[in-house]
């Protein structure tokens, strides 16, 4: 075991229990976010001083290497901007500031060890101490709201949780390993006729993409991001639409095709199943979209479209694995475009939202009198998600729909641009 692999998640550990120590004895809780921060620019010091690196530690269960390095800074960045845009909306919760910072940064150590590890059980735990974190999170309000979606995130949450580990479990059984790399190799081993009739490891590839559908708020698993968006805090909002997409397209990139990538056939029918999801769920996400009242259930259903969006790079992937790098680098390139616009939007809501009183979407109308700086970037923001040029959402769309268009995809593309026009209405229709 080599520790000195492991410095940017342990940094991150020891950090949130600093900050719940001087929770303790601090009066000062401004302190609580200045701490906070601090310890995620040591993590990132470390992480960048570690690029180039291509090791496994623990007995090979995690990976250091750029993707892990990548998605690691990423989910940092993340919550750096998070509770910099929570520095006058934790006041709402009184005496929990110093719960509230350690359990953002023990969920973005979850999302970083999701990136980083090669092994089932590390990334099921991994998935769990990310979750777990924004299950409480959710609830931090205190009022009916928000203790309506934090309990029904946690049994949904709870249910994939459950879904998931049976999915592994299954995968277990029929290849022997729970290690991603000796899984390809058992997979890449079989015959044809060995994968196509092996219905435990077909059942088990289903059920983690049910589970990890769940994480990335994907059509049919969609159903507590209405709910959970509207009732919890925004800024938990705001980390858990980014978040949590970010680190389940992580796991998805890292478990399928490092672990299944040994079969055409297998790849082949996931790219199908995810090319399906995607269409529907693109539709079902903006169409569902142009009736809310609410931005934060309207931005809800813009994330289940969102995850469309990026499942067709997973497509891709799928239907053509001999030329996996345009397609996921798409993917990654789209996860960060999203996180930067979607963050940028939710900034803006939880000011103007504060001047308000009101997350109703007509409360908003008369802002660019009254804050107009506000007001153009959350317009700024909204252009990127939709994917109108030059912002670097639209760049991001051209460059995941280009590696579909490549991968032979493209009856799913024009479906994606519909959809963007359909977008397009919902904002500013």
């Amino acid at each position: 075991m080599n520790l000195a692999l492991f410095r940017p998640e342990l940094t991150l550990a020891v950090t949130a229990i600093a900050v719940i120590l001087l929770d303790l004895f601090t009066e000062r809780k401004s302190l609580l976010a200045l701490v906070s921060i601090i310890g995620l620019a040591v993590s990132a010091v470390f992480a960048i001083t570690m690029w180039g690196t291509f090791e496994s530690a623990f007995y090979n269960m995690l990976a250091v290497d750029s993707f892990a390095l990548f998605f690691k800074l990423l989910f940092l960045g993340i919550v750096a901007l998070v509770i910099l845009a929570s520095t006058d909306y934790v006041s709402k919760f009184e005496r929990y500031q110093g719960e509230y910072y350690a359990l953002l940064l023990l969920s973005a150590l979850g999302m970083m060890l999701m990136a980083a590890t090669k092994e089932l059980i590390s990334i099921y735990i991994s998935l769990e101490l990310a979750s777990i974190s924004l299950y409480a999170l959710s609830g931090f309000l205190k009022d009916k709201k928000s203790s309506e979606a934090s309990l029904k995130y946690i049994l949904l949450g709870a249910m994939s949780s459950a879904i998931l580990l049976y999915g592994m479990a299954l995968v277990f059984g029929a290849t022997g390993e729970t290690q991603l790399d000796k899984i390809f190799a058992a997979v890449q081993g079989m015959s044809l006729g060995a994968v196509s009739d092996n219905p435990a490891l077909i059942l088990g590839i289903v059920l983690l993409i049910a589970g990890f559908g769940f994480k990335i708020a994907a059509f049919p698993f969609h159903m507590w991001v209405p709910d959970v968006y509207e009732g919890a805090p925004t800024p938990v909002v705001a980390y858990l639409s980014v978040g949590s997409k970010a680190a389940g397209f992580a796991v998805i990139l890292r478990v399928f095709y490092s672990s299944f990538g040994g079969s055409d056939w297998l790849m082949s029918n996931l790219g199908a199943i995810f090319a399906i999801l995607a269409a529907i769920g693109m539709f079902l996400g903006n169409l569902t979209a142009l009736p809310q009242t609410n931005i934060k259930r309207m931005l809800g259903y813009s994330s289940i479209a969102q995850a469309g969006y990026l499942m067709v790079g997973l497509a891709a992937l799928g239907a053509a694995p001999f030329a996996p790098v345009l397609a996921e680098s798409g993917v990654i390139f789209f996860l960060t475009g999203y996180a930067l616009a979607n963050l940028g939007a939710f900034a803006a809501i939880i000011a103007i939202s504060n001047k308000t009183g009101s997350d109703l979407i007509d409360d908003f109308s008369g802002m660019i009198k009254r804050s107009p700086l506000l007001t153009l970037a959350l317009s700024l923001s909204l252009i990127s998600l939709i994917g109108m040029p030059p912002a670097a959402g639209f760049i991001a769309k051209f460059y995941i729909f280009s590696g579909a268009v490549h991968s032979g995809l493209l009856w799913l593309v024009i479906l994606a641009v519909l959809n963007s026009v359909i977008s397009l209405i919902t904002t500013y229709g």
